[in-house]
């Protein structure tokens, strides 16, 4: 009876919580349709529940192989792109200025070749971060994560934020890209995440990625939900910094991340085999 009684209290809480978040996201949403210059909400589908990948290789098209440490090598960079051949990741991850190595080395493989814009403080100017993400296209990339503007976020600047979102999406988009953008959530406050995932959706991005991995924290199973719950079915949703095992990505898939940027792929798609059910 006490375990059935946990569970139920349990799940109330859930239910009182997410409520609770449903009334805040309305909230800021009223607050941003008064801000001038910004275009009307989209329409918010709601999301069914996630559904986990049944093999190892589907599991595999969930992750950006990453490597963004400033030390990493050509050699590295390399092993990166062999090991994603190898288990066919959705893309590699890595700073610009690798980017025409790994398009050549994984042209024809399938595997698409993503690279990081106003990265990590996303403090560059906007002119700036549209360059790189067009320079990084013509170079090979096919997928840009960019930035935001934390500081301006965090300053109430959300006119700011909005315009330089919206103009690294327009660049990908005009170049065929898909556009992801950084929150950096573990900098924001549950108000400030749900804000700048508003303005990521209305900017019309591909999708809302919680982390760069350089800030104190990365990706939690509470805020891949709320950016879930934020954009319902109709944007992609990136859980990045911190996703190392099996068990860490099928948390964040079944909170609602639809991409994993993360160092260990191969260690996620080995312990996927190694559960005997991939």
């Amino acid at each position: 009876m006490k375990i059935h009684q946990t569970c139920a209290t349990i799940g109330e809480i859930a239910f009182v919580m997410e409520k609770t978040m449903d009334a805040l996201i309305e909230q800021v949403a009223r607050r941003l349709q008064a801000v001038p210059g910004l275009p009307p909400a989209p329409q918010v589908v709601a999301s069914a529940p996630a559904t986990l990948p049944t093999e190892a290789r589907a599991l595999a098209r969930y992750i950006d192989h990453t490597l963004l440490k400033p030390e990493a090598t050509p050699a590295q960079v390399e092993q990166l792109c062999a090991e994603a051949r190898q288990h066919q990741f959705a893309s590699v991850c890595v700073n610009g200025g690798y980017v025409p190595m790994c398009a050549e080395r994984l042209q024809g493989s399938g595997v698409a070749v993503c690279t990081v814009v106003g990265f990590p403080l996303g403090a560059s100017s906007s002119a700036t971060k549209v360059f790189e993400a067009r320079e990084s296209i013509a170079n090979g990339a096919s997928e840009i994560d960019m930035v935001i503007a934390i500081g301006r976020l965090k300053g109430g600047d959300e006119r700011y934020v909005y315009n330089d979102i919206a103009a690294v999406v327009q660049a990908c988009h005009e170049a065929g890209a898909i556009c992801k953008v950084i929150i950096e959530t573990a900098l924001l406050t549950d108000e400030e995440k749900i804000a700048a995932t508003l303005l990521v959706a209305r900017a019309g991005a591909d999708f809302v990625k919680t982390s760069t991995g350089f800030a104190s924290s990365g990706a939690t199973v509470a805020d891949v939900a709320l950016l879930r719950q934020v954009v319902g079915a109709g944007m992609g949703v990136k859980a990045a910094g911190g996703v190392r095992s099996f068990a860490d990505a099928v948390a964040m898939i079944e909170a609602g991340a639809t991409r994993i940027g993360t160092s260990g792929g191969v260690a996620i798609v080995e312990g996927a085999s190694a559960t005997g059910s991939y």
